[in-house]
């Protein structure tokens, strides 16, 4: 897909992809394709995707060279799947994300941005984003802002600016919150994500990831030494009572 530049040139949109799940069930409603691509400014402890901060790495897809891929799945869409672009954080790269999104709505995929809120700076390129697509899920790792630096090196103000911007604009999301041991396994910082979503208008799915380690290998493939080692995984049950206090605010958890 071209695009025309100010001065009139053609303009060949491209964007720098880190990987590709062909068949998600994880990351959006029903069989997704998810897109991960390059770059993030978030430095998360538990980053299952280390490899995915550096902007310049991964390799190079032009629009109509995704369209191509993702058209092969189309018949498992129906389920109400479609394409979720992750990361990485995919809102660094917005004007490649736009136009892939508004290629698969001239085919009738839906789209679905996964995203932590954390971009350079606001500008239009955001709104156009938006506009094209249909589900957001919103990374929130602790309402607790020195908690949040701890767990990710900044602040938490970027996540709740994006967040603030979705209600505006009535973009409908699904906030997703990792319980990590040691930072948000506590009833005190979900009680502080409890009183912060029960306002959200268009909040329409929260779920509750346990913290996993599988992303630890890549750290040391770096030569780095993993920040959570040692840091048991949590099970589905070990989370229930994050959940069952965020239900009694009558929000929809899903874990």
């Amino acid at each position: 897909m071209t695009t025309v530049n100010a001065l009139g040139d053609s303009v060949t949109i491209s964007g720098r992809v880190h990987s590709i799940e062909s068949c998600g069930t994880l990351d959006g409603p029903g069989i997704r394709f998810i897109l991960f691509l390059q770059g993030c400014l978030m430095r998360c402890k538990y980053c299952h995707n280390r490899d995915s901060w550096d902007e310049s790495a991964g390799y190079e897809m032009t629009v109509e060279e995704v369209m191509e891929s993702i058209r092969y799945y189309k018949p498992y869409f129906k389920s109400g799947g479609g394409l979720t672009v992750s990361g990485g954080e995919p809102i660094l790269q917005a004007p490649f994300v736009t136009e892939l999104f508004k290629a698969c709505h001239a085919e009738g995929i839906n789209t679905c941005l996964d995203t932590n809120g954390f971009m350079r700076e606001h500008d239009q390129s955001i709104d156009e984003l938006l506009d094209e697509t249909d589900l957001v899920l919103i990374d929130v790792k602790h309402l607790d802002d020195k908690q949040h630096i701890a767990l990710t090196k900044v602040s938490n103000r970027h996540t709740l600016n994006f967040i603030r911007h979705l209600e505006r604009k009535a973009v409908p999301f699904w906030m997703r919150h990792v319980v990590v041991p040691g930072y948000t396994d506590n009833l005190a910082s979900a009680e502080l994500l409890a009183n912060y979503s029960k306002n959200l208008t268009h909040l329409k799915r929260l779920e509750l990831l346990p913290y996993h380690d599988n992303g630890a290998f890549k750290w040391q493939q770096y030569g780095e030494i993993y920040p959570l080692t040692g840091v048991a995984p949590l099970s589905r049950k070990s989370i229930e009572p994050i959940a069952q206090l965020l239900e009694s605010y009558q929000l929809p958890v899903v874990y």
